[in-house]
């Protein structure tokens, strides 16, 4: 007997001739996702479970206004996949809560910088679960991306450097920004299978609401009261998480892919201005060196991604339709 029950109406549909606005909004994200976790960081002696609530729960409010300027608000929250959506929340805070502890730990830019191993092992999981295709030239650049995460932590890695005792907290920083880069990938694996069914709006509003509930199990670990001040600039990230996000997504709808996402890159830039002027942070020699090898292999693979699905499309194309 079929279903008459009413199906999640169709995302919007994508405008891709408006590149340079797609441009401006995404260095504009990222530009608020650095404020946000410049945010964090100041937020000194509020843990990472505290943390991680903050950013998810007081992102709702921007996304529920957008939705509700939109009339996505009720179509939204429709899904037939809420334990993947659940699934996806709970990997989104592993990532979040290891990331924000080595902001807690480590130099800005050097927490931003280690997370960009992300991409690159989601080529690595698409290979290994999704079954994609991943050939010579990716697995290459991931090796040599990956070589550049490890010159970037390898000298916080006392215990491998010839330190002695126990790891230091520049130590501890940098294992918890590569865990948060695992566990971020597995999330976009995740994604990528919600997308060929849910709405942009869905996987945000779902996220956000999973991620919330989830870090108020970590109450019993130790959370603290904020002072005046760190509740300011709590509430303030959280809401910049969810601005970046909206503006993220729009820059997508509204160019390709490879166009877009190099400029994920201006984050090192911004965060070695921001670093230096608010925590006076230094970058080393070792993370200039390093993250220019990350990006490099990064901007090769999303480029390469581009040229596949060229291929991809004159493919089908060329292939005739099957007779009746």
């Amino acid at each position: 007997m079929p279903s008459f029950r009413p199906k999640p109406a169709p995302a919007a549909p994508l405008s891709r001739s408006t590149p340079m606005a797609a441009i401006g909004l995404k260095v504009v994200s990222v530009a608020v996702f650095l404020s946000m976790a410049s945010l964090l960081k100041a937020s000194e002696g509020i843990p990472p479970g505290q943390l991680v609530f903050f950013r998810s729960f007081f992102a709702i409010l921007p996304i529920a206004v957008f939705l509700m300027a939109r009339g996505e608000l009720v179509s939204g929250a429709k899904t037939e996949h809420l334990l993947s959506h659940v699934w996806r929340g709970l990997l989104g805070v592993g990532s979040m809560g290891f990331g924000f502890y080595a902001l807690t730990k480590l130099p800005l830019p050097e927490a931003v910088t280690i997370q960009y191993a992300t991409p690159l092992l989601i080529v690595v999981f698409g290979a290994l679960i999704l079954k994609e295709s991943v050939r010579l030239y990716r697995w290459t650049a991931v090796a040599i991306g990956m070589l550049g995460v490890g010159i970037i932590v390898w000298p916080r890695l006392t215990l491998f450097s010839g330190g002695t005792g126990p790891l230091d907290a520049f130590a501890v920083g940098a294992l918890a920004a590569l865990i948060g880069s695992v566990f971020g990938a597995f999330a976009a694996i995740l994604v990528r299978r919600l997308v060929e069914t849910e709405r942009s709006s869905t996987i945000v509003l779902y996220f956000s609401v999973t991620s919330s509930l989830a870090a108020l199990l970590t109450i019993p670990f130790g959370w603290v009261m904020p002072t005046p001040g760190q509740f300011a600039m709590l509430v303030g990230a959280g809401i910049a998480g969810g601005i970046g996000q909206l503006l993220l997504t729009e820059s997508y709808r509204r160019a390709d892919v490879s166009v877009v996402a190099p400029f994920e890159y201006t984050s090192l830039l911004l965060s070695i201005v921001i670093g230096y002027v608010v925590f006076h942070d230094v970058p080393t020699l070792e993370m200039l060196i390093g993250a220019l090898i990350v990006v490099a292999a990064s901007i090769f693979i999303i480029f390469r991604e581009h040229q596949l699905g060229l291929e991809r499309n004159k493919a089908r194309a060329a292939t005739p339709p099957s007779p009746g």
